[in-house]
């Protein structure tokens, strides 16, 4: 059973973050999914390839080079493709999104939830705010034509709670961050900022990379934190964090999660979480992989048919956006 220490439990409580090191066995945890992701890979070279955006499959050469190199001739990062979320709009009923059976066993990963249950308690629901992130190298990622920025480039300064509704301020959600690979500075691992939990929910403004805090309500200090595959990051829903610049040659691959106890809201309720773990009720508990899937299939299907809705609290016409 993967137990916290008072120390990191004193560490998260105190600093709003605490990086577990080697709670999963990489090959054992982390090799299956990314085993399911060659296969997803697979089919979408073999549709790019077929449509004609490609002039190969690139079938030769290993996940990550053979990501990057599909990504830049074809001229997109194809982020929804891979993706266990839905995008925030234009969903359509052929949208793409990726659900799988080793994705799902990892959300509910018996090591990962007995740590979860250190920071929320023994009453677990996955909350549908859950992204992977496939970030190539810069200098390969394709531009983004009305920006001329990078499609997939550095995360800017933001609190979870910052891009969710605020239905979900009051509950506890936690984040749980970890790398597939090792997340190095050089290829854009994470950054915190310490103690930044204890100021409460920030300004955030709409900036062309995502929800971003201003810099004038920053708090002062941060820290990087280098990642080894196993490893595993935990933060409050207030904690300041955003990413380096992929500047390396590798592809940095990792999982975004969150969890909170069951009965409080998520935050994004036109998505579906699910119970993880119930030690009341554990009959309540999804373990079949193929009902996680339909759940998402028949919320796209819904939403398809329906306007955009909100996804999070902050205007355009802000003023301390201007």
């Amino acid at each position: 059973m993967a137990t916290l220490n008072e120390a990191q439990l004193t560490q998260f409580r105190d600093e709003g973050y605490v990086v577990v090191r080697s709670l999963f066995d990489p090959e054992e945890d982390l090799d299956p999914v990314i085993g399911e992701y060659v296969g997803v890979l697979d089919r979408l070279a073999s549709e790019l390839h077929a449509q004609g955006h490609i002039p190969s499959t690139y079938a030769e050469l290993p996940f990550g080079p053979r990501l990057s190199r599909i990504c830049a001739k074809s001229g997109s990062t194809h982020a929804q493709y891979f993706d266990f979320s839905l995008p925030q709009k234009g969903i359509k009923l052929d949208t793409p999104f990726w659900a799988g059976p080793a994705v799902f066993q990892t959300l509910r990963n018996e090591k990962l939830l007995d740590a979860v249950e250190g920071f929320v308690g023994p009453e677990i629901y996955s909350n549908p705010i859950q992204h992977v992130r496939l970030k190539p190298p810069e200098h390969l990622v394709p531009r983004d034509p009305k920006t001329g920025q990078v499609q997939l480039g550095a995360t800017p300064w933001h609190q979870d709670s910052g891009v969710l509704l605020p239905s979900g301020d009051q509950s506890q959600i936690l984040t749980v961050w970890f790398p597939l690979w090792d997340a190095t500075e050089e290829n854009g691992c994470l950054m915190v900022r310490p103690y930044s939990h204890r100021q409460g929910l920030l300004h955030h403004c709409r900036r062309w990379n995502g929800l971003a805090i201003p810099d004038q309500f920053l708090p002062e200090g941060f820290v990087t934190l280098p990642m080894k595959r196993g490893d595993v990051l935990f933060m409050t829903q207030l904690t300041c964090h955003a990413s380096l610049p992929n500047c390396s040659d590798e592809v940095r691959w990792s999982f975004d999660l969150r969890y909170n106890p069951i009965g409080q809201p998520t935050g994004r309720e036109m998505f579906p979480g699910f119970v993880a773990r119930s030690r009341q009720h554990p009959e309540s508990e999804l373990r079949d992989p193929a009902t996680w899937h339909q759940l998402w299939e028949q919320t796209r299907n819904r939403m398809a048919q329906e306007e955009d809705p909100a996804y999070n609290r902050w205007g355009v016409e802000d003023k301390v956006c201007a």
